[in-house]
């Protein structure tokens, strides 16, 4: 498969294996379920009668009051009691195996290939972390809304970055699936789309 490079009059030649895959949307979706599943927190805690604050002294003798029997001042149906089925924080994580990951990221990339959204460069890079200076270089190649991949952290364009939250830059250590498919355009470096190959293939 062959690619333009977007700042230069050359083709740049990628592999089938990884930029070649049909469009499998249940795979694709079923990998975005569990990592959105796995990124959720399940912080919800209430206290049982066991772990609620007060003694557990008997309130009053069991016959001869006239009131109703009591056992502890704990109880759920008493104000200030524990909760009756308390809930716990629950892990909410989804096990994907990687081979299911990959062939999903594969897909989606492939998928963004087909649909001219990948716009490949010999370099991207600015000179100073001005968000000006950002805008300008996107600009010269009409890009609105993108996700920057380089093949090292990029300083000048991580700082450019964070005023703009169309455009968002990463490593490729830090590629995922919601990445992918959060973006218009996926704007990424020689280097960076060969590493990716080399990683999935």
């Amino acid at each position: 498969m062959e690619i333009e490079i977007q700042d230069s009059e050359e083709m740049l030649t990628l592999s089938d294996i990884v930029f070649g895959k049909s469009l499998n949307e249940p795979l694709i979706h079923q990998v975005v379920t569990s990592y959105l599943s796995s990124r959720r927190k399940g912080s919800k805690s209430q206290k049982s009668r066991s772990e609620v604050s007060g003694s557990g002294k008997k309130p009053w003798r069991q016959k001869g009051t006239g009131r109703a029997r009591a056992g502890s001042l704990r109880s759920p149906i008493w104000r200030s009691g524990g909760v009756t089925f308390a809930a716990k924080p629950k892990n909410y994580k989804q096990k994907i195996n990687k081979k299911m990951y990959q062939g999903a990221i594969k897909s989606i990339f492939s998928e963004l290939i087909r649909q001219n959204r990948v716009l490949i460069f010999n370099k991207f890079n600015i000179d100073s972390p001005k968000t000006k200076s950002l805008l300008n270089q996107l600009n010269i190649f009409k890009i609105n809304n993108a996700l920057i991949i380089t093949h090292y952290i990029n300083k000048n364009l991580s700082l450019a970055a964070k005023n703009l939250y169309y455009i968002d830059v990463i490593n490729i250590s830090q590629i995922n699936p919601i990445k992918l498919i959060t973006y218009q355009n996926i704007v990424v470096t020689i280097k960076a789309i060969k590493n990716i190959e080399e990683v999935f293939i």
